[in-house]
């Protein structure tokens, strides 16, 4: 998980020029978005960060407090689709964010 990179959705209302928090549309729940990045050393030059997209009651925070941490999403969903420059691209949406099993918490690291 990149430092600092969570927050939260804001949809754009065209006729009144305002910004409200995002919605998910099937359950109602605000949209938090978290970047993160893939440090798998077999990408080699390809892009290694990308957005996923939370949809949950209150803003998730880190797990463990630790920069660049490691970190799992629950519920996560993949949907592909055709972007305006014609390209495949998709959206990553989860619902929930946590550590990996066996993680250690930023206060027994520092023990």
């Amino acid at each position: 998980m990149v430092p600092d990179s969570m927050g939260e959705v804001e949809d754009y209302d065209e006729k009144t020029g305002r910004r409200s928090p995002a919605k998910d549309k099937m359950t109602g729940q605000r949209v938090y978005q978290v970047r993160v990045m893939d440090l798998d050393p077999e990408l080699g030059k390809r892009a290694r960060e990308t957005t996923v997209k939370i949809s949950a009651d209150f803003q998730p925070s880190a797990p463990t407090g630790v920069p660049f941490e490691s970190v799992e999403f629950d519920g996560m969903t993949v949907t592909p689709y055709v972007a305006n420059n014609g390209r495949m691209a998709y959206s990553l949406r989860a619902t929930a964010l946590r550590a990996p099993a066996g993680a250690r918490s930023a206060k027994s690291a520092a023990a």
